[in-house]
């Protein structure tokens, strides 16, 4: 097992395939994400146009995986976003130098006025996120973009093959957009209104012909292939190497090789699969919102924990139930997931939990939010899109630009099925003869709304752990102070709360400052955790506002500095009480920080290869998962399990069997995970659209080897899976289980170490800091993971993590 997995790292990686920053179509175009998880810079002050921004690698922000259903989901709508840039200098105090957005006066048939009030077009510190409103769209997008055309004209005119007259001013045209059009779009994630969707599906065809220009722009590509034939090219550093080698794929898989005609149907296409995408995550969001249930009768919610009752008698008071309260209703049930997991978890109803599940799984299903004849357009068209450029499926595409291949991942995926299938196999047996030893009328036929319920009671029962009690346990601003905590003893970092330097959206949002050890910024980052089911996508997700670059620089000598934002929707205050994690949530929140850690400590200073951008995104997901390994860490979970009232450690006991718990049904987890991989996989590699098969029986099909509990026949899961519909992950999701097994090696480096040897443990960490979050998609990931750990990747750490080790060994 060992080593046929290690091969899939060796065998299949060549070095100049090994270029992963996505391609400028998909970074500007797509939908957004949290690897998710959209990587946009920061404005540099020019007198006479909007100001000059960053990299034309727009990164997808980084999203969790959709998480077991025992736990938690982490169901980000994943929408590709660009999100906002500003120029900071290193050299400031933790302030950033201003950003310059002077909106040129011809831009648009709107009045001179109107330009001038715009937000979007307006000198800031910071993006001016409390006052952007949808009416600012329309004129503030046009303006840019003839701005942006006529600078395009300039660069291919002038265009010759060395950075200063090609890298560089491609990097501000592409980061005047990425600054403007990520801010609106991060809104439409997290304060979305009709106006606001609207106006920007009304001027979203502009920006994609734009950038369809930009991406097939045959004197840009003539100028990157020059450099790469020139006698520099051995001089040049190796980040320039796979930025230079990048661009030029990037452009082949842009269509820039195409003839006319196939150009023009190539352009149609990404037009529309533009479109397909944003509407598909609206369905989404509109159909988890569409879903209230009232309910005034406590019986019919029993076994709902107080946490969980507060939060839907808040939800009732939100809808004008004016008397609405915890102990005596009424209630509201929705699909949010603290909301949804609940009742799936605690309520004694089967009936509640059936109907629950059941309009869950059907979401944006039917009626005008359908999502059925969008999927199966976008699968259409992305198949047409692969045999324009040559290759035999849309899964090989997405490769192109990844560390694996379509053969490779669908051997990992295997391999890791087939050490997962007897223990799930297992779990599934040890849940009836608990149920049946509990009573439960079901036990002999339990159902998918049986599942997570009595897992709970199965483990409150095997592991004397309560979910529910040990919320108080931890409360955010505790599990933070941990979280920071833990940052500076791995990464001798200092984070610092800036609220109040930068406007925000929300009033929940905070804004911190990332210092050195000698107290210098070298960072900045938003954090939005609550759950705001009425406006906020749903899931969890990282983005990049702004990343680290020299060529944006305010002073000339330091780089511009990064700017991140996380974004959870997590349990949100109730009353007066703080906000109380599940340990899940407090996973969720370690691993979006680790998405940012990689942003925020880059020393690349080449943008386009800086923090997250350029790295292949079958890696990208590392640090994150790296990161939530840290809660099961004695000295880290007590550092943040202090009871929100007493101050009270967690008990040592209750550390303990949290520690037996993590491998509690690991098989059936990892199965799950292996489900949503493999179906994607095989949608986008053998499924024919408009063939015998619907994409609903491609699911049922993969899911009779990777579920021991086959889906309903009904089940539309499909219809809800943003991550490959209206994300970055479509032929992608295998990922979260290929970084995985690199994440889980990473780790075991300081459990070689000895994690009770603090001077270990750190000498680990700074080798962490300067090899895996340091050096950005500036070489390529094995060699960087080769230079942390010493040795190529092995798989046994994860299996092991996962109790599945022996299991693997047998087969």
């Amino acid at each position: 097992m060992k080593g046929s997995i290690v091969n899939i790292w060796r065998m299949h990686i060549p070095k100049r395939a090994l270029v992963a920053s996505l391609l400028v179509l998909n970074m500007l175009m797509a939908t957004r994400f949290s690897v998710s998880r959209s990587v946009h810079p920061i404005l540099r002050k020019s007198p006479k146009r909007i100001s000059q921004l960053t990299s034309k690698h727009l990164h997808k922000s980084q999203s969790c995986p959709l998480w077991s259903s025992s736990f938690s989901f982490c169901l980000q709508s994943l929408h590709k976003s660009k999100t906002t840039s500003l120029s900071f200098s290193t050299s400031s105090a933790c302030p950033p130098s201003s950003l310059s957005m002077a909106a040129s006066a011809t831009a648009s048939a709107v009045d001179d006025l109107s330009l001038e009030d715009n937000p979007l077009l307006q000198d800031f510190e910071f993006p001016p996120f409390d006052v952007v409103k949808a009416e600012h769209v329309r004129p503030g997008i046009r303006a840019l973009l003839k701005q942006l055309e006529s600078d395009l004209d300039e660069l291919e005119r002038t265009v010759e093959p060395s950075w200063p007259k090609l890298v560089e001013p491609l990097e501000k045209i592409v980061d005047q957009l990425a600054v403007v059009w990520g801010m609106i779009n991060h809104l439409k994630s997290v304060k979305d209104t009709p106006e606001l969707r609207s106006a920007i599906e009304e001027v979203q065809p502009e920006k994609v012909k734009f950038q369809l220009r930009l991406g097939q722009s045959k004197p840009i590509y003539n100028a990157f292939k020059a450099i790469q034939e020139s006698p520099e090219w051995n001089a040049l550093s190796d980040a320039r190497k796979r930025i230079v080698e990048s661009q030029i794929k990037e452009a082949v898989l842009n269509g820039v090789s195409l003839e006319d005609d196939k150009r023009e149907q190539f352009n149609k296409i990404e037009q529309e699969l533009e479109k397909l995408s944003h509407k598909f995550s609206e369905n989404v969001l509109d159909a988890t919102k569409k879903f209230e249930k009232l309910i005034t009768d406590k019986k019919e919610i029993e076994g709902l924990p107080a946490t969980a009752l507060g939060l839907a008698a808040q939800t009732a008071l939100s809808k004008g139930h004016e008397n609405a309260t915890a102990e005596n209703g009424p209630w509201i049930i929705t699909l949010d997931a603290p909301s949804f997991m609940s009742v799936m978890q605690h309520a004694k109803n089967r009936v509640l939990r059936e109907e629950v599940y059941r309009t869950y799984v059907s979401r944006a299903s039917s009626g005008d939010l359908d999502n059925t004849p969008i999927i199966d357009q976008i699968l259409k068209l992305r198949l047409e899109k692969a045999k324009l450029l040559g290759y035999k499926n849309y899964a090989e595409v997405s490769m192109a630009m990844k560390m694996a291949t379509v053969d490779k991942a669908f051997e990992l995926l295997e391999k890791l099925r087939s050490a997962s299938w007897d223990p799930a196999v297992q779990d599934m047996e040890d849940l009836k003869s608990f149920s049946k030893s509990q009573g439960a009328l079901e036990a002999d036929k339990l159902d998918h709304w049986d599942i997570g319920f009595w897992s709970e009671r199965l483990r409150e029962s095997k592991y004397e752990i309560n979910e529910e009690e040990l919320r108080p346990y931890f409360s955010l601003p505790k599990v933070m102070d941990g979280l920071f905590n833990l940052a500076k003893t791995l990464f001798g970092i200092d984070i610092e709360p800036a609220d109040g330097l930068a406007p925000v959206w929300n009033n929940d949002v905070r804004f911190y400052c990332v210092k050195d050890s000698s107290g210098s910024p070298i960072a900045y980052f938003y954090f939005d955790p609550y759950s705001r089911p009425s406006e906020k996508k749903g899931g969890a997700w990282m983005d990049e506002v702004v990343s680290r670059s020299r060529v944006l620089s305010r002073n000339g000598t330091t780089s511009r500095l990064p700017v991140a934002h996380m974004v959870c929707n997590q349990t949100p205050p109730v009353g007066d009480k703080p906000s109380l994690m599940t340990f899940r949530e407090v996973e969720t929140v370690f691993h979006e920080f680790g998405h940012a850690l990689q942003h925020m400590l880059t020393k690349q200073d080449e943008s386009l290869v800086a923090g997250i951008r350029g790295i292949e995104w079958d890696a990208v997901e590392l640090p994150s998962q790296f990161m939530e390994n840290w809660c099961y860490h004695r000295d880290t979970l007590m550092s943040i399990a202090k009871h929100y009232q007493t101050g009270e450690s967690l008990p040592e006991d209750v550390y303990l069997k949290l520690l037996a718990a993590r491998t509690f049904r690991a098989g059936s987890f990892s199965l799950r995970q292996l489900r949503f991989a493999s179906v994607d996989l095989e949608l986008h590699t053998n499924y024919v659209p408009g063939g015998s098969e619907s994409v609903f029986d491609v699911d049922q099909r993969v899911s009779k080897t990777t579920q021991v509990l086959p889906p309903l026949p009904e089940d539309r899961f499909l219809c809800s899976f943003s991550h490959i519909f209206a994300g970055g992950y479509a032929a992608g999701y295998y990922s979260y289980k290929w970084a995985e097994v690199l994440s889980a090696d990473a780790f075991s480096a300081f459990e070689d170490a000895g994690l009770n040897d603090s001077k270990a443990v750190q000498d680990t960490g700074r080798r962490f800091r300067e090899t895996i979050l340091a050096f950005g998609g500036g070489k390529p990931p094995l060699e960087v993971f080769v230079e942390f750990r010493g040795r190529e990747p092995s798989p046994e750490p994860l299996l092991r993590h996962n109790g599945l080790l022996s299991t693997a060994a047998s087969a």
